[in-house]
This record gives C-alpha cells, structure tokens and sequence, in this order.
C-alpha cells in the first residue's frame, strides 16, 4: 500500500514537471524574471493560463494568457538579440486545451492530423490562424520579438499565436520597431542581464467576429543588471491606433497600468528594480 502510494506521489510530481500550462511561474519558470518574482496579481485576468514557452524541450519564455480576450497579457523573457533568420511557421499551444496534449507548442496541422483535434476545440482555447486573416491595418504583433533572440529556435519560439497580438500595423512596423530594434541596443549598453515584460491592455474592440480582442495599449518594460551595485530601468507605452512610443520610467509606467488595468497597484518587477 505504501509502495502504491509513493508512485501515485511520483507519478503526480513527473506530471507536474512536464507541464507547460502551469499553476505558477515561480515554481515552473522563474528564470525569466529578475531576482524570480513575476509581476504581481493587478494584472490576471478572469480566466488566466500560465504558459512556459516550450519550444523542442527547451523553455525560452514566459507568457500570461487571457483565455477569454484570446490574447497574452505579457510575455516575460531575457533580451539576447543576434543575427538570424525570421521564421515563417506559426504555432499555438497544446495543453491549452487540456493537460494531456503535448506540453511543447506545436503546428495547427500537427494537432489537427496527429492528435484528432478539430479546428473548433482548438479555437476554443485560444486565437488560431483563421482568426489573423484579411486583417485590415492591423497585423500579428509580437509581444516578445523574434529580434531579441540570438538563434533559430528561440525565435521560433516566439512564433506562437499566444505571443501575439492584433497591433496597429504602422505602429508595428514604425515607432514600436524602432523601440524594439534601436532604443534597446542603446539602453542596454553595458547590461549583463536585460529582463523584459511586454504586455498588451485589452481594449474594446475585437477581431474575428468578437473572437480576439484588439487591445487598446501595448507597453514594454525592463530591467538591466549592470553589476552587483547598479541595476537600471525603462520603461514605454503605446496606444494601438497611433504610430507612437512614450519613452517612461518604470514607475510612470506601472502607475499607468494601475489606471489602465483598474484591478490595484500594478508592481512589474521586483522592488530591487529602480522606480525613477
């Protein structure tokens, strides 16, 4: 009986290990935030999954989805920009349907024709393909950017549709690349560790037939360890109709959320992490 017990014991940790959709980050994927503290309650929504961005048995980043605005809320990961490719193949996420489908993220076609998946039940856990067609000055924003990554797979990784949302396509491809591809190489001079959170407020419009929200602020935030005595902060805001970035500090922006967000005092990073 005590044998039978301890592989039930073993049998529910393994589980745990090898889930994707997880109960916690600071269990699961702690790695992805500075000193291991992911931001705070302020921002869950009614109905949240905790994903580790599983990409070929490797996590790369970690994101908070709204299961009801069928958008990620932010997407929380380490800046370690380099040459490379832009992948062309998108991704969703298994185990948001349920915890026995596999735990890496995976094509639509291979759940469809591998796993006896239809279209319908996978559409109603998250945003699919369907969902992004004849879009109309709106495209497939990344939270998390390919660029930041330094080899294939990790921007693979990030070509998940639970790392996207619907951005104003001028603003994607104008003031908020810039911020991505020039303001950062700037800012992180001299960091040896670039912890970033992107995130997306929903707003009041929608895409597909009400299925995914269009949200109505894109903001980013990081954290930069240059050494032991000196760690830096930044932070940007955006609204998803105007080709504009609003350079803040973290501070500025997490009162911003406060407002924005209405559900208490937003705290990004933990309280190491400089305010001003």
């Amino acid at each position: 009986m005590l044998w039978l017990l301890l592989l039930q014991v073993l049998a529910s940790c393994l589980c745990l290990g090898h889930s994707e959709v997880v109960k916690s980050f600071e269990t699961s994927c702690p790695q992805f935030f500075f000193r291991e503290t992911p931001p705070n309650e302020a921002l869950e929504p009614q109905k949240p999954a905790w994903i580790c961005q599983l990409y070929k048995n490797q996590y790369y980043f970690a994101t908070l989805y709204d299961r009801k605005m069928r958008i990620p809320v932010y997407s929380a990961y380490i800046y370690q920009p380099g040459p490379g490719k832009r992948p062309k193949t998108w991704l969703v996420e298994p185990q948001l349907i349920g915890p026995t489908y596999p735990k890496s993220m995976e094509k639509e076609w291979t759940l469809l024709n591998h796993y006896n998946v239809t279209l319908e039940k996978l559409s109603q856990s998250q945003a699919i393909l369907h969902d992004y067609k004849n879009l109309t000055g709106l495209n497939r924003g990344h939270l998390n950017p390919n660029g930041h990554h330094g080899d294939y797979s990790s921007r693979m990784a990030t070509f998940t549709l639970t790392n996207i949302v619907p951005q104003d396509e001028k603003l994607n491809g104008g003031a908020w690349n810039n911020y991505e591809q020039q303001t950062m190489i700037r800012r992180t001079q001299g960091c040896k560790t670039t912890y970033v959170i992107v995130g997306a407020v929903p707003g009041n419009n929608y895409i597909a037939k009400g299925r995914v929200n269009k949200p109505s602020h894109l903001w980013s935030a990081a954290c930069c360890v240059v050494d032991n005595n000196y760690i830096k902060a930044w932070a940007v805001i955006a609204e998803n109709d105007k080709n504009q970035v609003q350079l803040l500090t973290l501070g500025e922006l997490e009162d911003t959320l406060t407002e924005l967000y209405g559900r208490g005092e937003v705290s990004l990073f933990d309280s190491d992490c400089p305010r001003e």
